[in-house]
């Protein structure tokens, strides 16, 4: 959905409200199944995906998104926590940045605005990696298990889970013999995953109609 489109739902929403009626707003549902059916959680798999260097800061625990909008916010806020930032929850991360000021971010936020976000709060590089190559994304996932980086990772839920629209987490790490993807998902309802690379891949290389531009990683170091 688009910004221009989504103004005008909201616009739509508040008339409503004003006239004593409610109208909402929603996404695409993934149904439960194929939250569970669509990525890897085999025990194993995932115990291992825990123990890489940088899954291992996380602690084995994430802290959850407060609604569907926040996605962006709540994976700088887990990410800052698991590299010792002072800013570790949503509405720390978003202080001061003019950002979400409703408790929504409408329709979310872009790989751009993320980055500016996370850009206000650590003294760190962050960097936005856009239009990469599979081999390029290859790279960066080798490079996800070393304790000095961070990566977020902006995709479409549609390319993975049948449905679904633009989302944001952390990378964990890279199970390089098996080729898979640690995505820490920071909504609850789906919990963090492994995920076959080019999967992931083609999940991000894909356009945010909000911004026009493709999706892509927010890097940290």
């Amino acid at each position: 959905m688009n910004r221009r489109l989504a103004f005008g739902l909201i616009a739509v929403a508040g008339l409503g409200l004003l006239g004593g009626g409610l109208l909402l707003v929603g996404q695409t549902a993934v149904s439960p199944d194929a939250i569970q059916s669509s990525v890897i959680r085999t025990p194993a798999l995932i115990d291992s995906a825990w123990k890489l260097p940088v899954a291992a800061t996380f602690n084995a625990g994430l802290d959850w998104q407060s609604n569907g909008s926040r996605c962006g916010p709540a994976s700088v806020a887990n990410t800052f926590r698991s590299i010792g930032e002072e800013e570790t929850s949503e509405a720390e991360v978003l202080e001061g940045t003019g950002k979400c000021w409703t408790g929504f971010c409408i329709v979310g936020l872009t790989l751009d605005e993320v980055a500016e976000v996370a850009r206000t709060k650590t003294s760190r590089k962050v960097s936005v990696l856009r239009n990469l190559s599979a081999d390029e994304f290859r790279e960066h996932m080798k490079r996800a298990n070393d304790p000095g980086r961070r990566y977020i990772v902006n995709f479409t839920r549609e390319n993975i889970f049948g449905a679904g629209s633009g989302h944001f987490s952390p990378i964990g790490g890279y199970l390089e013999a098996e080729d898979m993807v640690f995505v820490l998902d920071v909504n609850e309802r789906y919990k963090p995953w492994l995920v076959e690379r080019e999967r992931l891949f083609s999940a991000m290389d894909t356009i945010d109609s909000d911004g026009d531009k493709k999706r892509g990683l927010l890097l940290i170091e």
